[in-house]
């Protein structure tokens, strides 16, 4: 299954600090969600996470090579990771730097592929999951170097996601949670 993921965040940091943050392995690992470790390895990086797609839940190990390294605007990035029986990921991200005002605007530009049980579970579900990650990974990501910045940290918020409307946003939640309970009750048809 396929999935993209585009977006800006606005960071309270040069892009100098956010360039730093973006090749610091001890930064990445304590905002990505689910990390457990992370070591780079030449112009790559080596890392394990936990993940939890609503009930299939597993660890992930993968391999994350930068390319295209243009200090400090940005760069590309491939990498696949193997969850066990969950499946598996692999896919790309373009990650690029500008100045704006209040510091630096970060762009992405998501591409990846997902096999195994976790495609099984569907595109909404997943897009739903990468979206709560990404947005928590921004949240600590800001906060990070804003510390590095000495400034105190601001929300980020992802400049191209307006929120959803009260009456949508309930209809979303009712169906995820129909969803949920679907996919719980046919993965227990097999236990």
């Amino acid at each position: 299954m396929a999935m993209t993921m585009t977006g800006e965040v606005d960071l309270p940091a040069t892009r100098q600090v956010v360039w730093e943050a973006l090749n610091d392995p001890e930064v990445l690992k304590a905002c990505i969600p689910g990390c457990q470790s992370l070591d780079k390895v030449g112009d790559s990086l080596q890392a394990v996470a936990k993940v939890k797609v609503g009930p299939v839940a597993a660890t992930f190990k993968g391999k994350v090579d930068l390319l295209d390294l243009d200090p400090p605007n940005g760069y590309r990035i491939a990498g696949e990771g193997e969850g066990g029986v969950a499946g598996f990921a692999k896919g790309g991200a373009t990650v690029k730097l500008s100045d704006i005002p209040e510091g630096t605007k970060l762009a992405y530009d998501v591409e990846a592929q997902v096999g195994g049980k976790l495609a099984q579970l569907g595109a909404r579900l997943i897009d739903g999951v990468a979206k709560k990650m990404a947005d928590q990974f921004f949240t600590d990501f800001a906060a990070a170097v804003a510390k590095q910045q000495g400034v105190e940290p601001i929300a980020a918020a992802p400049a191209s996601a307006p929120e959803p409307a009260p009456a949508a946003q309930a209809q979303q939640q009712e169906a995820q949670g129909l969803l949920q309970r679907l996919i719980a009750w046919f993965m227990g048809l097999w236990r």
